[in-house]
């Protein structure tokens, strides 16, 4: 875990009274070892293979808390779930293309949206904080080929994928 994200952390754990544990440190490092989407119960699942004593509400509980320290975003990626971005720190602006067959996630960031974003929330008499833009689309593979290798991976892999329409 980057030293600024667990320092961030310690400040909001010590103003909240709370004190520090073992287990959610286990958790918070889980949360930041990877810049992956994840929801609590993939997130339940990882910490559980490195310490079978963290209960799920524990991990939930956590999550709470990292996101209202602001150190992780609650997105709605559109599969009625709640998943969590550990990565907008880095990338604040950053925004989701998101494939509504295989459940491939990618992140992009566009200056062009940005700029946008700001000249409209200004004209209107706002002040951007900031965005989210989920785009829902077909990836190539499946258009092009009939068939996508993300979507046989992800149903092999047991991953969860999104509910059609």
């Amino acid at each position: 875990m980057d030293s600024g994200i667990k320092e961030r952390l310690d400040a909001f754990i010590e103003r909240k009274g709370l004190r520090r544990t073992g287990q959610r440190d286990k958790i918070a490092r889980a949360v930041f070892s990877k810049d992956e989407h994840f929801t609590a119960e993939e997130l339940f699942d990882r910490v559980r293979r490195t310490d079978p004593d963290i209960s799920r509400a524990t991990v939930y509980r956590t999550l709470g808390l990292l996101v209202e320290a602001d150190l992780l975003r609650e997105i709605d990626l559109g599969d009625n779930q709640t998943t969590y971005d550990p990565n907008f720190l880095d990338k604040p602006s950053h925004n989701h293309l998101v494939c509504i067959d295989c459940g491939k996630v990618l992140e992009f960031e566009d200056a062009h949206i940005d700029l946008l974003n700001d000249c409209v929330t200004r004209r209107l008499g706002f002040k951007p904080l900031r965005q989210t833009l989920k785009i829902e689309a077909n990836c190539e593979q499946l258009r092009k080929n009939g068939r996508c290798p993300n979507l046989i991976a992800a149903r092999l892999s047991g991953k969860r994928l999104r509910k059609k329409r």
